[in-house]
């Protein structure tokens, strides 16, 4: 009756491969996806920046009769766009034409976006 029960506790090794594998086929479907959403997410504010500054472009022509306008007499505390937050390190153009395509480049340092006012 003094035989010893040997319990073992724990993982085997081939338990603990299987769920490292399993996280990297999760990792490696996700990953992608996360990255596809933080694009469009930085597209569309980038858009929106864009937006912003056309329409205050618009009032300024509208104001000051003139066709193009400095960057700098659109954006300021006492102009009509407060700030613009840059979310991917995006460069704004430095001037405005009134009818001419808005072209933001170097959005995450690869990629370049228009908007057409």
């Amino acid at each position: 009756m003094n035989a010893k029960k040997s319990s073992s506790k724990g993982f085997t090794l081939v338990e603990i491969m299987i769920v490292v594998v399993i996280i990297g086929l999760l990792a490696a479907m996700a990953i992608p996806a996360f990255q596809k959403v933080r694009q469009s997410s930085q597209d569309k504010a980038v858009l929106n920046n864009a937006r912003q500054l056309s329409a205050a472009a618009d009032q300024y022509f509208l104001e000051n009769g003139v066709s193009t306008v400095a960057s700098t007499n659109l954006v300021g505390a006492a102009n009509y766009v407060k700030a613009v937050n840059t979310v991917a390190s995006e460069t704004y153009p430095t001037n405005y034409t009134q009818g001419v395509t808005i072209t933001i480049a170097s959005i995450a340092g690869v990629r370049t976006l228009t908007y057409a006012p």
